[in-house]
């Protein structure tokens, strides 16, 4: 049976407490002393005995009640401590002022190969390559920047936290570090955690908002592409939504709880890009990371690496990208070790590959080997169904970050909206709502104030104040819009030129309208 004996913190007092324990021949297994407790393992103790054991007690000065206790309190830590070691996927070490290993977990021990027995008889010398880490933390007193060291031949950022003794006012040495706690984190990890804080809100193809022909078309070819796991190129206008495209067919695929990162091709230079997405060994290069660094192609292990605007990468890098797609290794700048991940590229660009090609400014090879599978995300004056959607859509995110009530838009605005030939996309439209909302206090917001968020939108003379709603609003501006051209563009083909989008999407407007026959 397992006690709690209260008692009034005395010299002597625990001594006596375990002498009347003695003097009825009750063997202890275990002691644990926090005044003014003091917890006591007694096997032989059994529940009749408790009432003249209390007896006795209460023969001592300053002894309170006996509890009956499941679990010492100190086990009861150790195993939660022991429990929550073994749980951790990250390799974790605690190492003593010497730098000695004095605890070590489950992953630590598989990372290096050994026991967790024998991972306790050994000094941090001896478990990574770079022998002066151990020196490094001592003469430190174990305060120093994160950095990348290897274990068994293996990459890990490690995490250091120093163990210092409580502070005590008065007491010399009290308050220095007295060894540290080592925490080991894989490339891929650092990934997931990555992919978490990026993607917080999830993927998935419900956020690729739009009910159009074409939107609809995309959702299902995107989710027969998105369970092939071979490489995706994605091509479409700046602004169309490509990224959303990637990300929705890694969150559909079998690699959906793996990490999903991205690099832009077009926003840095060749050498910081190829660092960023290769990674570096230690002194690679002047101003490198002390310990060197892991790319994002070794951090996604298992997941998906989206480039975009593949375009804009230069022939080096595309001669390295192929070499990796072609066998799945690559080797960090610096480095004689060839890394072998399992990695899924997805691209995108917008501009036209095969011309450039063509014009030798794009590896043939590459752009075979990149464009396995295709899809393509149209453009937003493509699609003007999806247009006052997508408006409605940004309105509620624009008034729930300005915290003003929801606003909506008057006829004259769903006309200047759905007139517009919108050139940077959803993009554009985004940015035209988030400003209109910003400075507009109004609750109905008509053309005016999407003119004077964004010049470029203007809307046909067209009277649609008797309009009841939005969508028949877009249907008088739509049936006015097309009895206007048709005359002057009097096919399908030559009034889709016209308007600068596809031949199907006007036909079915014009069957809609019932134009011509409608003249």
């Amino acid at each position: 049976m397992r006690v709690n004996i209260q008692f009034a913190d005395r010299v002597g007092i625990a001594h006596e407490i375990l002498a009347v324990l003695a003097r009825r021949g009750l063997n202890v297994l275990a002691v644990e002393v926090d005044p003014p407790n003091i917890y006591i393992d007694i096997p032989e103790l059994s529940e009749a005995m408790l009432p003249s054991l209390q007896q006795d007690c209460d023969q001592l000065a300053g002894v309170g009640q006996i509890q009956v206790l499941d679990i010492l309190p100190g086990i009861r830590r150790r195993l939660n401590l022991d429990t929550m070691m073994a749980v951790m996927e990250d390799p974790v070490i605690a190492i003593d002022a010497l730098g000695r290993v004095v605890i070590a977990n489950a992953a630590a021990a598989a990372v290096a190969g050994i026991s967790e027995e024998a991972l306790c008889r050994k000094t941090l010398k001896e478990l990574l390559e770079d022998a002066s880490i151990q020196d490094e933390l001592i003469s430190n007193g174990f305060t120093v920047a994160s950095r990348e060291v290897i274990m068994n031949g293996e990459p890990f950022l490690m995490d250091v936290t120093a163990v210092s003794e409580p502070f005590s006012e008065g007491i010399a040495n009290l308050g220095q570090a007295v060894g540290a706690l080592l925490t080991l984190h894989a490339p891929k990890r650092i990934g997931e955690r990555l992919h978490a804080i990026q993607h917080s809100e999830g993927s998935g193809f419900h956020f690729i908002i739009g009910e159009s022909e074409q939107i609809r078309s995309l959702k299902i070819r995107a989710a027969r592409v998105a369970v092939v796991d071979a490489p995706l190129l994605i091509t479409g206008e700046t602004g169309t939504g490509k990224e959303l495209l990637a990300q929705a067919c890694h969150g559909s695929s079998s690699r959906s709880a793996a990490p999903f990162l991205e690099l832009n091709c077009a926003a840095l230079p060749e050498s910081l890009a190829e660092s960023e997405l290769f990674g570096y060994m230690a002194g690679a290069f002047t101003g490198a990371q002390r310990g060197g660094k892991p790319g994002l192609i070794e951090m996604a292990d298992g997941g998906t690496v989206f480039l975009d605007e593949i375009g804009e990468m230069s022939m080096y890098l595309q001669a390295k990208l192929l070499r990796f797609l072609n066998d799945g290794k690559f080797r960090r700048i610096g480095g004689d070790k060839e890394v072998k991940v399992n990695v899924r590229i997805i691209s995108a660009t917008h501009r036209n590959l095969r011309k450039m090609v063509q014009e030798g400014a794009f590896r043939e090879d590459l752009f075979y080997r990149l464009n396995v599978l295709h899809l393509e995300m149209p453009a937003l004056r493509e699609r003007p169904d999806d247009i006052l959607l997508l408006a409605r859509h940004f309105i509620e995110r624009a008034c729930t970050q300005a915290q003003k009530p929801i606003c909506r838009l008057n006829s004259s605005a769903c006309a200047a909206l759905v007139s517009n030939r919108w050139p940077g996309n959803v993009r554009q439209l985004q940015n035209v709502v988030f400003r209109a909302i910003t400075m507009s206090d109004q609750r109905i917001l008509d053309a005016a104030d999407l003119d004077w968020a964004e010049g470029s939108i203007s809307a046909e003379e067209v009277n649609l104040d008797a309009a009841e709603s939005w969508e028949l609003s877009v249907n008088a501006f739509e049936s006015a819009l097309l009895e206007k051209l048709y005359p002057q563009f009097p096919s399908s083909r030559k009034l889709a030129q016209r308007l600068a989008t596809s031949h199907s999407m006007i036909a079915a407007k014009l069957r809609k309208h019932g134009i011509p026959q409608k003249r």
